[in-house]
């Protein structure tokens, strides 16, 4: 998998991001969001130590798609489920979803581990994405989205300027909690990604992918970050729509589709809080597991396009409380 060029491009995810981040910084008190300076870097606390708001979480997801996606929240019929959704469209996948929003980098944060996704990591490549690839982003500035339920400590702010080669003052950190409004938004908002990151898996070649839409229903904030992975994920899992418009020959997308949804994975219908305790990290769980519900492969070349997988609102109910 290669992605494209665009070391000197517009669209650098970063400097695409920055002006999303400086709405939270002027909007904080609309947004119910915490911001301040630690050792001359920028945290924006989501949800932490505050309330934060879906508002936040929209704009947060905005931030780790690097500015290069739009993202929505709205309500939506899942076969006979009606709820809350979030929607995310982008008309450069790679960029936005496997270069910046794929949380691949597992950052250490006192006495946990926070998830590190954002911007920040295609300035260094990390996440095994990244293997094989020549992408770079070349930015003055770098910025970081962690899902944790602390607040970066002094530590964990001094390993990020030095991993990201910048100047404290270039550095914005964005943090929210599993269990929060905010983190409730920015993981239904990976839908698009966690298809694209299962046709990387599978090995399907990234530059074929032209655009992507995708929806998600927006679980309720749980009692406990432990619960709140387990909603998030079934939320993927079971109620996720991800639509590809790709450049492919009909043979390979017909062949192709039946792959991806999680209907045809091995741990299906079980709750995801199951296969993370099975596992004991999430970082150890099998990438093939993580798959949206439903998928659509639209051939651009040929006009055709392609559908597997299934809502299953019954489990969506069991899992979001009802």
């Amino acid at each position: 998998m290669s992605f494209p060029n665009i070391q000197q491009s517009k669209l650098s995810p970063n400097r695409q991001a920055f002006p999303l981040v400086n709405k939270f910084i002027q909007k904080r008190k609309l947004l119910r969001v915490g911001v301040k300076k630690q050792n001359e870097v920028t945290v924006i606390d989501c949800g932490v130590q505050v309330q934060g708001s879906w508002e936040a979480g929209v704009l947060f997801a905005a931030v780790c798609l690097g500015g290069l996606a739009q993202v929505k929240i709205h309500w939506l019929d899942f076969s006979g489920f009606r709820w809350p959704t979030v929607e995310v469209v982008t008309a450069h996948p790679v960029q936005a979803c496997l270069a910046s929003q794929y949380a691949g980098w597992p950052i250490q944060n006192g006495d946990l581990t926070a998830m590190g996704s954002g911007p920040g990591r295609a300035i260094i490549h990390q996440g095994i994405l990244y293997d094989r690839t020549g992408y770079e982003d070349y930015s003055k500035m770098a910025v970081m989205c962690l899902e944790s339920e602390e607040l970066p400590t002094a530590e964990t702010v001094q390993y990020l300027v030095e991993e990201l080669g910048c100047e404290p003052k270039d550095l914005y950190i964005l943090a929210a909690p599993t269990a929060s409004l905010a983190g409730s938004v920015q993981i239904a908002a990976r839908a698009l990604e966690t298809g694209l990151s299962k046709l990387a898996v599978l090995g399907y070649d990234s530059e074929r992918i032209d655009s992507g839409w995708g929806t998600c229903p927006l679980p309720p904030v749980a009692r406990s970050n432990l619960n709140a992975l387990g909603r998030s994920n079934d939320g993927i899992f079971y109620g996720s729509t991800v639509l590809y418009n790709l450049k492919d020959n009909d043979e390979t997308l017909d062949s192709l589709v039946n792959q991806i949804p999680f209907c045809f994975s091995r741990e299906y219908e079980r709750p995801f809080i199951e296969i993370f305790e099975e596992y004991g990290d999430f970082y150890n769980i099998d990438p093939l597991v993580f798959s949206p519900a439903e998928v659509w492969l639209c051939n651009l070349n040929s006009g055709h396009s392609f559908h597997a997988g299934v809502l299953r609102p019954d489990l969506l109910r069991n899992s979001f409380g009802m």
